[in-house]
């Protein structure tokens, strides 16, 4: 019996592949560019449909800059993702990167922005000064401190005193035993870094009696002469505080100390007059704010980490005092962004002055107000020499509702893991945007580094998200931190 046999045919294709037509005259195209991309709202959008698609970043808070991923606008500022977004539960962000990379630039992008939405910024330390032309820029006061270049009281209540004048019943008192608190802290922290460690129990249990004799004898404001005077004449209440027997001589011996470092807080220490004489400039709370230390050198570490806590203090009392006034409704409702920046240079001056530190900053969400702590590794923090300070120093990340990291060295990155979920590609993204910039001539451009104005948003273990920051020309004029090399 004979087989018949068929040709096999390729059956043709009814439609084309993702690339076109296959095989000889089809036209397939190999490389497909990826096509432009838009981002505008529901209204305006509307007629591309259903082309549309999710951006996946937010879009709630202040424009920061595009996303490395997929290019669409980052929004991000830790008061708009707390209070419209609810995406973190700690209005407050810690920044962390090496020099140059632009921290301070992602912080004063946030503040210009908050401004804008009616968010009064508060920088309480501007060392470089990095905020400055900002504050100006804005309407606000820049406040100077200094060696001959300001002075900063601070046994001086401030806005606490006239605050509590205008209020009554348990508000009244409530916020002169903040004052009170925050006085006594203020005046341990300073002995602490003239000492390099801090009071003992029984002196700080003598300061708060002084104080307080202080406050019943003083009409006006104090300064820390007359604190000294105080210890000096030796009244009843503080002898009973020191516990010295009815012996003079033995107070004597337990003030001695005391004393000493009173005195060296009087001009004649390495902290100079600054925290001897009143208050040069008030505070206003109903503008942007600049405490401009740039004036004291870095080889002054003491001092410098003295200002930075006086203005931290000072700062703190005065948006309690405001708030409070608000409560009672004889002042608006504001909302503050306070910046911290340099942390680190007041953590590394003694122990016991992280606690200073936590003291103040706990209550930011109580207060109303974000916050911005900035310093440039983990490093920083985990380099205290007590083990109870590293701790608490690492719940300043903990506690903060975003993390926000430019480049950083890879062996910070297992530093940055306690406290962070990161996932492998995200260490190596923030470790190759510490790659320092290449080499170029004398002549030829000035070369920045590959990982300027990169950061990392991190928020829990949710996914990072990495963006590009861009200034605008208006900004350009005050973030330039090298003018005095330009000029």
């Amino acid at each position: 019996m004979a087989r018949s046999t068929r040709t096999r045919t390729a059956a043709p294709r009814s439609r084309p592949s993702m690339r076109g037509w296959p095989g000889p005259g089809g036209g397939a195209q190999l490389y497909l560019d990826p096509p432009p991309e838009y981002r505008g709202t529901s209204v305006q959008v509307c007629g591309l449909w259903p082309f549309g698609a999710g951006s996946g970043t937010p879009t709630i808070g202040v424009p920061l800059g595009r996303s490395l991923q997929s290019g669409a606008t980052v929004c991000c500022d830790p008061i708009s993702w707390f209070t419209r977004a609810q995406l973190i539960l700690n209005p407050s962000m810690f920044v962390l990167g090496q020099p140059a990379l632009g921290k301070s630039t992602i912080t004063r992008r946030m503040a210009l922005g908050l401004a804008g939405y009616g968010v009064l910024p508060m920088v309480f330390g501007d060392l470089k000064p990095d905020y400055v032309d900002l504050i100006r820029a804005l309407g606000g006061q820049v406040i100077t401190l200094g060696r001959g270049q300001g002075h900063l009281n601070v046994l001086d209540p401030g806005e606490s005193a006239a605050a509590a004048a205008q209020l009554t019943g348990s508000a009244r008192e409530s916020l002169l035993k903040q004052a009170a608190g925050r006085r006594l802290n203020m005046v341990s922290a300073l002995i602490t870094v003239l000492r390099r460690e801090p009071p003992t129990e029984r002196e700080e249990n003598i300061l708060a009696t002084a104080l307080e004799v202080l406050d019943d004898r003083h009409t006006g404001v104090p300064v820390l002469g007359d604190l000294l005077q105080v210890i000096t004449e030796a009244p009843d209440a503080v002898r009973a505080t020191a516990l010295d027997r009815g012996d003079m001589d033995r107070y004597r011996d337990i003030t001695e100390g005391l004393e000493s470092s009173l005195t060296g807080l009087l001009g004649k220490g390495k902290l100079g007059e600054t925290f001897a004489h009143p208050t040069t400039e008030p505070m206003h709370m109903d503008r942007p704010v600049c405490f401009d230390i740039s004036s004291i050198s870095d080889s002054e570490e003491q001092l410098q980490a003295a200002a930075l806590l006086a203005c931290w203090s000072y700062g703190f009392g005065a948006v309690d005092a405001a708030q409070a006034l608000a409560d009672a409704g004889l002042a608006p409702q504001r909302h503050y962004f306070l910046v911290l920046d340099e942390l680190w240079r007041v953590l590394r001056v003694g122990r016991g002055l992280v606690d200073r530190v936590d003291a103040l900053t706990r209550l930011n969400r109580q207060r109303g107000v974000g916050m911005a702590m900035i310093t440039h590794s983990i490093k920083d923090l985990l380099a205290l020499p007590s083990e109870d300070d590293r701790m608490k120093a690492k719940g300043f990340v903990e506690r903060s509702g975003m993390v926000i990291s430019a480049g950083l060295p890879k062996e910070e990155m297992p530093r940055l893991g306690e406290v962070v979920n990161l996932t492998a590609s995200e260490q190596r993204m923030i470790t190759e945007w510490s790659t320092p910039p290449g080499w170029s001539t004398a002549s030829g451009p000035e070369a920045a580094p590959p990982g300027r104005g990169n950061f990392l948003i991190k928020v829990g273990g949710r996914p990072g998200i990495p963006l590009h920051v861009e200034l605008t020309a208006a900004e350009l004029h005050i973030n330039d931190t090298n003018r005095r090399w330009h000029q």
